[in-house]
């Protein structure tokens, strides 16, 4: 299964997506999709075997909306198959590409903005805000006169025709010049939805404008009635100002992805055949040889083979300090070189870098929908046909029942069409996601879907995998005690063998300590979960590992059992190894806490969160390290397979539960929580098991996460209670329930529209809302503490 993103530029209404949801659900091999009016994009999960993109393009033309393809940085886009390179034949066809910088952001020309091959943004959110712009102002330049000249505007000030022409046909034709080049989108749109059976917003605007339009056309030509003129053009200027004033709303809502897009540079230098060139970054491949300059931008992903610098990944993973790179060391394309010059391999290119999961997960978060969003879209497709039920009702009971005027009537009647804002409902969701989870992409947080916001809302505790989360995950040899007749040498000697075949950090800070010394061959290696390792090694078995294990295969500890207490009372991990059944020493081995994890803990806990630390040391070294950072919970012992089941038992509790860990090992307990937080992912960002990516190792983002959780939560919650207290009150106030007061269909059309914009508005506020500054590290040394060894210390 592959998941897309292609670009719908057309979108009108917050109903259209639901349109072409029920089209591409149609297709053979779509899995999942999901459309968002505030993005204009649609993301498709869908089997390769069984469609393509140009499939799921032609889908979205067939319901009549704009879609030229999926949407990807411009870096990952590969040349055509005729000319491409054989590493990227397997690449995606530039032909179904839509999207791949947002050159008009800039204030170019949309038609302008395509690059050699054809790409560009087109008819991008920022073109679509100038085009609605320019039917507003279009409208606005005819609509003036037409004020004037009607019976309105001659209160202000009294016009006559010029030259002598006719009033009415004049007024007709400056109405038609206001309302229907500037109204064809909104008019389009109605009748395509109509042709489909279903409602939306356009159809509202196609109710009110058009029926005072044609009324007065009539009145001018064929009986004599009054006229709506000056009404109808007046509304559709208020509600073109509204929906350019949303769109430009909508664009600066996606700023942070059209940011991301347009990190990596567009060309790069790389050497072939001894030769240095500059080729399109699209045109790099696997194994090419890619020179970077001082204060140049990396184009791909690759590692350093030679020369030195250092980096800002501050655009990618939110890390302020630039990090230093040397030979050996991977680079991120879109990171930024700073005084050093040196020369790469590259190693991933296109849509397997970095930068473009990245993007991809922030497309996918975007378009995905929070449980309250799928209850506005149905209640806006239900708004829409109690705006025009209730409408035709004002109608009846003003005309036939109470026997008012029909200018009354109709006026009642239009503004009852056009006071409904389904828009204001439809963005109220989606425009905070997007500004959410764009904000926190800009901060190193990836959130993968809307609804991993409203769960981190919810938690009740979060579970710290101690060692890499609140640890450093680095840790060292701090002592070594050799039984009686052995020294430090000979017990290393012994450690190092048995350790040699381990990835674990433990027994990475065992041969860093015995480095140097002769490494025995180690055989019939076999693992106990948790608890350590046995060998043979030169024919004698040995053993290392905790106390459980000790005492599993009968070893006694004798005089050493004291000194394992008091290194395990002292906070360190604690590996005894054993040799044919006897002791021969301790290796204590220590890591340090992280300088922000006591900060982290206390500002949970000012969230009303309870904080849980998993370990796999003993009881009695947890609880002092608990003790000292302030944790609430302590799970110690715990075997690695063991972690899902601590999980659940704390959300049988009644615990929404949270779980921090490295996005590898703990990859059960992470799918097993409410809500999984994947630490210090780096540029690793494709971790299937969490819900929420964190670029960096620091435990301080997990605070960030949930507070920007909040924060958009409570952007989601205040546009929902203003859309829909809004129609709760307009639907009364616009049929004239209040009568004698009641409200002008221009006043009408201002409230609609101002209300979808004021939603917008108030979603992009969001981006003020400050995160907080890295925590302070405390002063003092920090805490010196056991990492798990994926054994308990017992």
């Amino acid at each position: 299964m592959r998941t897309a993103t292609v670009d719908v530029t057309s979108f009108r209404t917050p109903l259209d997506p639901l349109v072409v949801e029920k089209k591409l659900r149609a297709l053979p091999g779509v899995a999942q999709v999901a459309a968002n009016f505030a993005s204009a994009s649609a993301t498709v999960t869908y089997d390769e075997s069984r469609t393509s993109v140009a499939a799921l393009r032609q889908a979205v033309r067939d319901c009549g909306f704009h879609c030229r393809g999926e949407v990807l940085p411009r870096h990952v886009c590969a040349p055509d198959a005729d000319t491409a390179p054989p590493a990227l034949v397997h690449a995606a066809s530039h032909h179904d590409h839509a999207a791949h910088g947002p050159r008009t952001a800039k204030g170019g020309d949309a038609h302008s903005a395509h690059d050699d091959m054809g790409h560009g943004p087109g008819a991008d959110m920022q073109a679509m805000a100038r085009d609605m712009r320019n039917r507003f102002l279009i409208s606005l330049l005819f609509t003036i006169p037409i004020f004037f000249l009607a019976p309105m505007g001659m209160d202000f000030m009294k016009m006559e025709p010029p030259f002598g022409l006719p009033l009415e046909p004049t007024l007709f034709v400056l109405a038609s010049a206001a309302i229907l080049y500037p109204g064809w989108p909104f008019f389009v749109a109605a009748v395509r939805a109509l042709r489909r059976g279903a409602l939306n917003m356009a159809v509202l605007v196609l109710l009110s404008v058009g029926t005072g339009y044609l009324f007065s056309i009539g009145s001018t030509f064929f009986y004599d009635a009054p006229q709506f003129y000056e009404a109808s053009a007046l509304l559709l200027v208020f509600i073109l100002l509204g929906h350019w004033l949303e769109m430009r709303a909508r664009a600066g809502a996606s700023e942070a992805i059209r940011h991301l897009m347009d990190l990596a540079p567009p060309t790069a230098r790389v050497r072939r055949n001894g030769v240095e060139i500059e080729i399109a970054t699209s045109a790099v491949i696997v194994g090419d040889e890619v020179i970077v300059r001082p204060g140049g931008r990396i184009p791909v992903d690759g590692t350093i083979e030679d020369g030195r610098s250092d980096i800002d990944e501050s655009m990618l993973t939110g890390e302020s300090l630039p990090v230093a790179k040397a030979v050996g060391d991977t680079v991120v394309g879109g990171s930024i070189n700073g005084a050093g010059a040196f020369r790469y391999r590259a190693t991933r290119i296109g849509a397997d870098t970095a930068l473009a999961q990245i993007v991809k997960l922030v497309q996918e978060a975007q378009n995905s929908k929070a449980p309250a969003q799928l209850l506005a879209d149905r209640a806006s497709q239900w708004l829409v046909l109690a705006a025009i039920v209730i409408g035709l009702l004002t109608f009846s009971i003003w005309f036939w029942v109470i026997g008012q005027s029909l200018l009354f009537a109709m006026t009642l009647t239009i503004t009852v069409f056009v006071i409904a804002c389904p828009d204001a409902l439809g963005l109220a969701t989606p425009m905070a996601v997007m500004v959410g989870t764009g904000l926190g992409a800009q901060n190193g947080i990836l959130i993968k879907d809307a609804a991993a916001l409203e769960e981190s809302v919810k938690l009740d505790v979060v579970v710290f995998d101690k060692t890499g989360t609140l640890t450093m995950g680095a840790p060292k040899v701090v002592q070594v005690v050799p039984a009686a007749g052995l020294d430090e040498t000979a017990l290393l000697t012994r450690a190092i063998a048995i350790e040699q075949g381990s990835e674990h950090h433990i027994a990475k800070a065992v041969r860093e300590r015995a480095a140097g010394l002769p490494v025995a061959v180690a055989t019939d290696f076999q693992s106990f979960g948790g608890k350590g390792l046995m060998a043979t090694v030169e024919g004698r078995q040995l053993l290392s590992g905790n106390r459980i294990l000790m005492a599993e295969h009968g070893v006694d500890l004798g005089d050493l059992a004291a000194e394992s207490e008091r290194l395990q009372g002292a906070g360190r991990t604690v590996v005894h190894i054993a040799e044919e059944g006897r002791i021969i020493g301790l290796i204590a081995v220590a890591d340090a806490v992280r300088p922000t994890a006591r900060q982290t803990i206390e500002a949970l806990q000012a969230l009303g969160v309870k904080v849980a630390m998993m370990t796999g040391d003993n009881l009695g070294t947890a609880k002092r390290i608990a003790d000292e950072l302030g944790i609430d919970i302590v799970l110690a012992e715990v075997l690695p397979g063991d972690k899902a089941a601590k999980v659940k038992a704390l959300q049988d509790e009644g615990n929404k539960v949270g779980m921090v860990g490295d996005g590898v090992n703990d990859a059960p307990a992470l799918t097993q929580a409410d809500v999984g937080f994947a630490i210090g992912a780096g540029t690793d960002v494709a971790i299937e098991s969490a819900d929420v990516v964190l670029m960096r190792s620091d435990p301080a983002d997990v605070v960030k996460a949930i507070a920007l959780s909040r924060a958009t939560l409570r952007k989601m919650h205040q546009n929902l209670w203003w859309a829909v207290g809004y129609n709760v009150i307009a639907f009364p106030l616009a049929a004239g329930v209040f009568y004698p007061f009641t409200l002008s269909p221009e006043i009408a059309a201002l409230a609609m529209s101002g209300s979808s914009a004021l939603v917008a508005i108030n979603a992009l506020l969001l981006k003020r809302t400050r995160l907080g500054p890295r925590a302070h590290v405390r002063q003092g040394h920090p805490h010196q503490d056991g990492a798990a060894h994926g054994q308990a210390s017992a």
